[in-house]
């Protein structure tokens, strides 16, 4: 599981809450580009992308992920209204989520 979240303390709390889940992180990535590399070259069942990172969006990120057939969703605190059109369909977590709202998207993704 692939996590691209910029705030560290989010991303270990997020990433705890993964491993409760039972993944395996992969990461987490704290930037778009450290993401981007992880999402090209990790063997991966699944991503959760933070969209606005420190250095860009994590829309590079998704491209590759598609093209790899890997399934993802994108956290944001704008909702869904902060995801462009070409990515319509994709799972969004707004920010704060619950672990049981994480969860419920990762078993989602996973099927």
């Amino acid at each position: 599981m692939l996590l691209v979240e910029d705030e560290a303390l989010l991303a270990m709390s997020i990433e705890d809450m993964l491993h409760d889940a039972g993944c395996i992180v992969v990461g987490p990535a704290l930037s778009a580009s450290d993401g981007e590399a992880l999402a090209a070259r990790e063997p991966l069942d699944a991503a959760v992308l933070d969209i606005n990172l420190s250095d860009g969006r994590s829309f590079n990120i998704a491209d590759v992920l598609r093209e790899r057939s890997v399934p993802f969703c994108f956290s944001t605190g704008y909702g869904a209204t902060g995801v462009p059109i070409e990515y319509a369909g994709i799972p969004v977590l707004p920010k704060p989520y619950s672990e049981a709202s994480l969860k419920a998207v990762l078993a989602a993704l996973m099927s």
